[in-house]
């Protein structure tokens, strides 16, 4: 029997992907967030928070010991270097944790399914997907959502859209295009056409 066909879901930050996997997920598509894989690859006790206070020293853990993610996004979006040195220490662990977990579904349940990956272009991963999906919108309109939700200036906003490959690119790459500048119900839209597609491409 044929694998569970692998569904990267990717985007710039704050491009509705949390929101658009949601929509999937509504729809018995099961997925899986990276950013959650991200974060236990950094629990307290594990060898990739040790990894990252050897890489960028104490001042990056909180009072508690455990990781002040404040602190280390501020160190690692005005740094290039700083970033990719992050990222050789949390994506292996990431990709490994996604790949047992995509082993691990029964594709007569399920033909197809989607991990949250911010970064697939940006790393390579998107060679390791059957598909990919790309979530977009202005970058004037990314910079207005990051300053709301994480309450930080215009500046930084600007700086972390600037972090990653610009949204165009990603849409220049992607199998599927899901714009999310309208409403919630154009977005649905999107979802349920791509959701029709793949399952009649895996059927």
């Amino acid at each position: 029997m044929a694998d569970v066909r692998r569904v990267g879901l990717t985007g710039g930050i704050a491009t509705g992907k949390s929101y658009v996997r949601s929509r999937f997920e509504a729809l018995s598509v099961p997925t899986i967030d990276a950013d959650v894989l991200a974060r236990d690859a950094v629990a307290p006790g594990s060898t990739g928070l040790a990894a990252v206070v050897k890489r960028f020293g104490p001042g990056v853990l909180d009072s508690s010991g455990g990781l002040d993610r404040r602190t280390l996004a501020a160190i690692v979006f005005a740094d290039p270097e700083a970033r990719r040195a992050l990222e050789a220490i949390i994506h292996p662990v990431v990709r490994t944790q996604a790949d047992a977990w995509f082993r691990g579904l029964d594709p007569a349940r399920h033909p197809f399914a989607l991990a949250d990956i911010p970064l697939l272009f940006e790393t390579g991963g998107n060679h390791d997907y059957d598909a990919v999906i790309v979530t977009a919108c202005d970058p004037e309109e990314q910079v207005r959502r990051i300053v709301a939700r994480d309450h930080v200036t215009d500046a930084e906003a600007r700086q972390r859209v600037a972090a990653q490959l610009p949204i165009e690119e990603k849409v220049r790459r992607a199998d599927y295009v899901i714009r999310t500048d309208g409403t919630h119900e154009e977005t649905d839209r999107q979802v349920r056409e791509i959701f029709n597609q793949l399952s009649n491409t895996t059927s």
